[in-house]
């Protein structure tokens, strides 16, 4: 009888010591269509392999982080705005490591990404084509950054980051997002708000497209430019609000084109019925568009505040 009581106790803490969720919850990262599920997020990725597949993650906050090295999976919140990577990463990169042929990420919300190099992202995109839809990325050091892939497409839409960037410990600065050499990058719908040093949008993208989106520089700090062309680009840059803060390492201009080299055409970019404003109680002299590319750019009627002068060209 001594023995059975001992072994009644027993099993009543283990019971007692299994987490509640595995005593009824269904484990929260699930591939659709397999009737699959799983505790970890890599071993979702894992499941899809090199195929095409759509992991659909529940609410909840998670210290997870994966690589995706193959095949076109999506990461689909069921509930956008509830499935929340907090600070785990990934190769000391990133929440989500893509390098396969194609990922999507919808409704996910990623925060405090913080790692040695002082690049922690939400995502770094190595290669492959990104669609980006209904995510906030906040309080990191970067939002999106990536790699190069001249043949690949980069699309965000509907998103938020906040809280982003840093030009701190002698290291490379930290933007919202950051591209690399990309065929092009469309960035549309979404907000930019409260960065925390370098540029709220920096890209080497041949071809961009930032339209119906807000740049609030309100509660910046040490911030810098509001969308770098870094080697210069072809697109458009429409229908955007811009405000500039007080707290900034760089005030001189709102948009540039080729400040760091003239490796991608210029001629032709269109930057038209945009609105750009001083933060209440600043009073500075600033430029909308700084130039060095000395190519022919389309600039139409933007609505700019007092003390922003509309174009500059630079050596």
């Amino acid at each position: 009888m001594r023995q059975r009581s001992r072994l009644a106790a027993l099993l009543l803490s283990l019971a007692m010591a299994v987490p509640v969720a595995a005593q009824g919850q269904r484990p929260p990262f699930t591939v659709e269509g397999s009737g699959r599920s799983f505790w970890r997020l890599q071993d979702a990725v894992d499941a899809i392999g090199d195929g095409d597949g759509v992991i659909r993650i529940a609410n909840g906050t998670f210290g997870d982080c994966a690589i995706q090295t193959a095949g076109r999976v999506a990461f689909r919140a069921d509930e956008p705005g509830k499935a929340i990577f907090d600070g785990g990463t990934c190769e000391g990169k990133a929440a989500l490591v893509l390098r396969g042929r194609d990922a999507v990420v919808e409704g996910l919300v990623f925060q405090n990404m913080r790692v040695p190099d002082g690049n922690g992202a939400g995502i770094r995109l190595e290669r492959g084509p990104l669609l980006v839809s209904q995510a906030i990325f906040r309080n990191s050091e970067e939002g999106i950054l990536t790699g190069d892939d001249p043949a690949s497409a980069i699309r965000v839409e509907q998103s938020t980051f906040s809280g982003l960037g840093r030009c701190d410990r002698g290291l490379s600065c930290a933007h919202g997002i950051y591209t690399g050499r990309y065929g092009s990058l469309s960035v549309t719908r979404s907000r930019f708000e409260r960065g925390n040093g370098g540029h709220y949008l920096k890209t080497w993208a041949r071809r961009v497209e930032v339209t119906d989106s807000s740049f609030d520089d309100t509660r910046g700090r040490t911030t810098n430019y509001m969308i770098d062309l870094s080697g210069g680009s072809t697109g458009l840059i429409a229908r955007n609000v811009f405000v500039q803060g007080q707290d900034k390492e760089n005030y001189s201009a709102f948009i540039t084109v080729a400040p760091e080299a003239r490796e991608n055409r210029s001629a032709g970019l269109q930057i038209a019925n945009n609105r750009a404003s001083l933060a209440p109680g600043i009073d500075r002299n600033t430029t909308f568009v700084a130039d060095w590319s000395h190519e022919p750019l389309q600039l139409g009627a933007n609505q700019l505040g007092q003390g922003i002068k509309a174009f500059e060209a630079r050596n």
